[in-house]
Parts: C-alpha cells; sequence; structure tokens
C-alpha cells in the first residue's frame, strides 16, 4: 500500500527550497473525499517511470 510520502527527485535545481515546502510528516496531504484522491496507478507508474522505485 502507498503511504503517500513524497518523493523528490535527485535532478532538482534546489533540494532545499522543495524539502521546506514538503509538511514535516514527509507525507502528501490526502484531501477528504476519495474521488479527489490521486488514482493508485497513476502514482504507481510516476514512482516506476519518474523515480525509478
Amino acid at each position: 500500500a502507498d503511504d503517500l510520502t513524497i518523493l523528490v527527485s535527485r535532478q532538482t535545481n534546489d533540494p532545499d527550497a522543495v524539502l521546506s515546502m514538503i509538511n514535516e510528516t514527509g507525507r502528501l496531504i490526502a484531501p477528504g473525499r476519495s474521488s479527489e484522491c490521486p488514482r493508485s496507478e497513476f502514482v504507481h507508474w510516476h514512482r516506476e517511470n519518474c523515480f525509478k522505485q
């Protein structure tokens, strides 16, 4: 199961600035309605193809 951990690309130009915008849990704050949540297959594709996990 996806724990909604936010990943930051190693190729980001300013990792400190990016990390400063992420909440202290390091996880996405999911919306209240499930219809507004990211679809798990899209998250999976993005992580496999963009972050090579």
